[in-house]
């Protein structure tokens, strides 16, 4: 009997794709937008970072032509000047008085305004709705005499009064805040009038404390405006104990403009706080916007 001739071994090929290296592509440590925005945000902290390097520099250095790009040595000798020779502390302490007073009437008025135009309807509710946003079309330009008048009738000219009266709730709050309270499901409020909690008790037990993100925004854009508003300060009052940071700042600039050290020095001392306060609320601003039906 004739032998047969062996049959050659079959390959298989699933067998070998699997033991061979999967050969994965190259991934980047972070987002290829990143290429795109670390360059940005350099060009756009430029001129933060000269601003800090120019309150440590000596006025020859700062005057020098071509300007020195670093420092020699660190002189404080600008921050002493400020410190010793203006009213720059009692400027602080009235901007901080303003803004903190500003900040805290947005956010209690801010909040029971949108509330209501979110959850309750009323005779012309919408009219009032729409006129109250149609103000935000105005600019300041066309109010701030008739608005300097009534502070004048209330006698609050020349005062931190007259600060903050007319910023004691804006529109800009009042329809943020709406918009978020839009976005909270009724179910959880309805459950709580089911228990017996009025509107009020509602508001600040179960909404309030939901609404974080959107307080925090309306927060910092508060401060934020109250904090570097130069115009109004400028009309409303007169002396310089009741001058605001900015304005202080600004006057100052004029009395001082060769001592440059002393100039950035006190622009530092007047950026920190804000620099603070949108890097501490940066997050739950961004959270705010996307959750509160303004994006685009």
């Amino acid at each position: 009997m004739k032998a047969q001739p062996a049959q050659p071994a079959r390959l298989d090929v699933s067998a070998t794709r699997a033991a061979l290296p999967v050969l994965r592509r190259p991934r980047l440590p972070f987002s290829p937008w990143h290429l795109l925005l670390v360059p940005l945000a350099l060009v756009f902290a430029a001129p933060l970072g000269w601003l800090l390097l120019s309150s440590v520099m000596s006025n020859a250095e700062i005057n020098r032509f071509p300007p020195a790009l670093w420092p020699s040595r660190v002189d404080f000798a600008g921050y002493r000047y400020v410190l010793e020779n203006a009213l720059f502390l009692r400027w602080f302490t009235n901007s901080l008085i303003v803004s903190a007073v500003t900040v805290v009437s947005n956010l209690l008025f801010g909040t029971l305004a949108g509330y209501a135009f979110a959850r309750m309807r009323f005779t012309g509710s919408r009219a009032l709705l729409a006129l109250m946003l149609a103000t935000m079309a105005i600019p300041f330009q066309l109010t701030m005499i008739p608005t300097f008048l009534v502070m004048k009738r209330l006698g609050l000219i020349d005062t931190l009064g007259a600060l903050i009266v007319p910023s004691l709730v804006t529109p800009f709050a009042v329809f943020l805040l709406r918009q978020f309270f839009l976005s909270l499901p009724r179910e959880l409020e309805e459950a709580a009038w089911i228990d017996g909690c009025s509107r009020l008790r509602v508001l600040f037990t179960i909404v309030v404390p939901l609404s974080r993100p959107a307080l925090s925004t309306v927060a910092v854009l508060t401060f934020l405006s109250t904090w570097n508003d130069l115009t109004w300060p400028l009309i409303a009052v007169n002396h310089d104990t009741t001058y605001t940071l900015q304005l202080g700042l600004t006057t100052f600039q004029g009395q001082h403009h060769t001592n440059w050290a002393a100039v950035m020095a006190g622009n530092v001392i007047t950026v920190l706080p804000v620099l603070l306060a949108f890097l501490g609320a940066q997050k739950t601003f961004v959270q705010s916007i996307t959750s509160s039906g303004l994006k685009g």
